[in-house]
């Protein structure tokens, strides 16, 4: 690795400085040319040729500017591979070399970034990470060199300046040790806000789940740690490079995650990858949207609500409403009236029933059909109307609002979950009388408007509402700690996907008492039963002496499942400190944190937040609590741990981990989760005893590592 040292700039990195310079430049021009083109366009105005097509010309070229934006003081390359002098290279299925890349002096040169840069004669001189020839620059090994010589990583320095270059020797020499020292500084690098790309750091085994194809749904166990949201992400903007018109005819692409918490935390590494047209969206967005979550429902309720068998409860609930006809339908056209008797209605009511359509579609059938018997009557006669007419009478409106009446699916569920009798009627034979005791929301809410909703009861409205109206379909959709989720909630997601989907997430961190527990079970819930299950086991995030102490609970959480082998190892990364003044070693902790690099993040059971709020307060500690809308977040975060998952700090307290435990049934799966947010240092501290699990464990760190 040769890096700079102090004012002496080595002459190979000051050269490749230059080279990023002439990139930018390049880049720029291409934005510039395309902006040039918007600009005459525009002032042309739309008086010749088809105006669709000057439209959509436009937008498209905005799109192409958004795509080149953004990277003006971002590195535009982060590796290189370098390929023996004056060989050409043809490109195969299989990821191989082809002749597209730049050369400089004796040798042939392919830089990779994060989008593609292309000279004046429109040559390449960087190429997109995604492309197929830079395949070779994540899989390429002494085994299997794919043609290239040398493979090189670049470093930076937080400002974005080239500092560093680790050259890898792929041909003629010993297969070297996996992860060289640039791979673990940009690991390690202290991190400062939502987070970063892993482009430049991506290993073959989260590549290959990267470039699976669009078509293949992926369903990803991962440890802590292992860099499974990462793969997600990037295995969408893979997607959105290959087959973007694909994606978006089938509806666009959609980010699922837990709470505006993760969210916020992931937002800016789409766009950081040139991708700003995905949609992020909480599990609650998508099932109820502009609904507020007001309550959370008990273990018992949760685990009926979330339960499949809720869906036959609610489609005999719906069907129920279906009334047979006792009155004749009188319908006035041009002078006459014509009548449909009780038999007429009640075969087209039967005819539509045996078709198995949707309550919405059915009833807009109905609709017709009953204007169709009109409609024949009518031109017997020689008289002329339309079926459009006819339908939106008054009297067949009437008719078929008596048959088969409009629902309103927060009424069908208030109904449902409020009144003893409509759920026994709904639920016989399918809920036990004590599970429908579990789900009967006591004292019974005024009315629907002033009903508190809990999220498994958001899922229970979207399965009435696509009764009545089927949702938008997406092209690909990505689900993340996913592993919360109920089968109701799979039934939503699965009835949006025009495609495949990818979907991420780790049993042992599953806190719900309604979560699936089996990612085969997922896959058919969400109609997708030949996805593909794959595990990703080496951890690159949370050093191996932090996740093997977190580990001493998975024989307790989930006995089937090992904790990863992690990539990195550092003799200071846990502190285990028991003290009877609990607040003093916060502080104090905090302090000496902040006095480093990095972001900082204190966890504790959700009814401690205010008390710790207090206590930074006073202690002039400046902070962010994790959930509440800043703009501007704070180094130090003070966070409720039911909102920690999927998130990552590079040092991380964990308060009173038997208060966590305590606090609810999944208490040791919740504390599974605390443990695994450092990805540098992690400190214990407590006043009480820690969980057995923590003391008595075998697959843990030995008590020499724990200080």
């Amino acid at each position: 690795m040769r890096l700079i040292d102090h004012d002496v700039v080595d002459p190979e990195i000051r050269g490749e400085r230059e080279f990023m310079e002439l990139c930018r430049a390049q880049l720029i021009s291409m934005r510039d040319e395309v902006g040039d083109m918007l600009a005459r366009r525009a002032a042309e105005g739309d008086g010749v040729g088809d105006k669709y097509f000057n439209h959509a010309l436009r937008e498209f070229r905005k799109k192409v500017i958004e795509s080149l934006s953004g990277f003006d003081d971002a590195p535009l390359f982060f590796g290189r591979m370098d390929y023996p002098p004056g060989e050409v290279y043809e490109q195969g299925e299989d990821g191989g070399a082809r002749q597209a890349h730049t050369r400089r002096a004796d040798r042939d040169l392919v830089y990779v970034g994060r989008r593609g840069v292309r000279d004046d004669d429109g040559e390449p001189v960087v190429i997109d990470w995604r492309a197929p020839l830079a395949r070779a620059f994540y899989e390429a090994s002494p085994r299997d060199p794919m043609g290239v010589r040398v493979r090189r990583r670049y470093g930076f320095d937080h400002g974005g300046a080239l500092t560093a270059f680790e050259d890898e020797p792929l041909t003629g020499a010993a297969p070297a040790p996996s992860g060289g020292g640039l791979l673990a500084r940009e690991i390690e690098r202290p991190r400062q806000g939502p987070m970063r790309d892993i482009v430049a750091t991506i290993q073959p085994e989260q590549m290959r789940l990267v470039r699976a194809d669009v078509g293949e749904t992926l369903c990803v166990q991962g440890a802590p740690g292992t860099g499974k949201t990462a793969v997600g992400l990037h295995r969408l903007a893979y997607l959105l490079f290959s087959a973007r018109d694909k994606l978006r005819r089938d509806g666009g692409v959609a980010v699922i995650g837990p709470n505006l918490a993760f969210l916020a935390h992931i937002r800016t590494v789409l766009p950081a990858l040139g991708e700003a047209e995905v949609v992020q969206s909480t599990i609650d967005d998508i099932t109820g949207p502009g609904i507020a979550v007001g309550r959370v429902d008990d273990p018992a309720a949760a685990r009926v609500k979330g339960d499949l068998r809720m869906a036959e409860v609610l489609a005999r609930h719906v069907w129920s409403q279906l009334r047979e006809p006792d009155t004749e339908a009188e319908i006035q056209q041009q002078q006459r009236i014509w009548r449909l008797t009780v038999d007429d209605q009640a075969d087209e009511l039967a005819a539509v029933r045996s078709r198995g359509l949707g309550y919405g579609t059915g009833r807009d059938l109905l609709a017709q059909r009953l204007a169709h018997v009109v409609l024949r009557r009518i031109e017997q006669r020689g008289t002329e109307v339309t079926l459009a007419q006819l339908t939106r009478s008054r009297a067949i409106t009437q008719a078929v609002r008596r048959m088969w009446p409009p629902i309103d699916p927060a009424r069908v569920v208030f109904d449902l979950l409020t009144t003893p009798s409509v759920l026994a009627s709904a639920a016989e034979g399918i809920l036990t009388a004590e599970e429908q005791r579990s789900i009967l929301l006591t004292p019974r809410p005024r009315s629907a408007k002033s009903m508190p909703w809990s999220s498994l009861d958001l899922a229970l409205l979207d399965e009435v509402a696509a009764m009545v109206e089927r949702p938008d379909k997406l092209g690909h959709v990505m689900v993340d700690e996913a592993q919360d989720l109920s089968p109701m909630h799979f039934r939503a997601i699965g009835r949006r996907l025009a495609g495949a989907c990818t979907v991420l997430g780790d049993l042992a961190q599953a806190t719900s008492p309604s979560a699936v527990r089996d990612w085969p079970e997922v896959l058919r819930h969400l109609d997708r039963p030949d996805g593909k299950v794959d595990v990703l086991e080496r951890g690159y995030r949370v050093p191996a002496e932090v996740i093997d102490y977190a580990a001493r609970l998975l024989p307790h959480i989930a006995p089937g499942l090992a904790g990863p082998a992690s990539f990195r190892h550092s003799a200071d990364a846990l502190h285990v400190r028991r003290t009877a003044r609990l607040s003093e070693a916060v502080v104090e902790t905090c302090r000496t944190a902040l006095a480093g690099d990095g972001s900082i993040c204190v966890i504790t059971a959700d009814a401690d937040v205010e008390e710790l709020r207090r206590t930074f307060v006073e202690e002039d500690l400046p902070h962010t609590v994790l959930g509440e809308e800043l703009l501007e977040p704070r180094r130090l975060t003070l966070a409720p741990v039911t909102l920690t998952k999927g998130l990552e700090y590079d040092t991380v307290l964990v308060l009173e981990p038997a208060r966590i435990v305590a606090a609810e049934p999944q208490g040791l799966q919740r504390l599974y989760v605390a443990l695994t947010r450092a990805v540098s240092v992690l400190h214990v501290i407590h006043a009480q005893d820690l969980p057995a699990p923590l003391v008595s464990g075998s697959a843990g760190t030995p008590a020499t590592a724990v200080r």
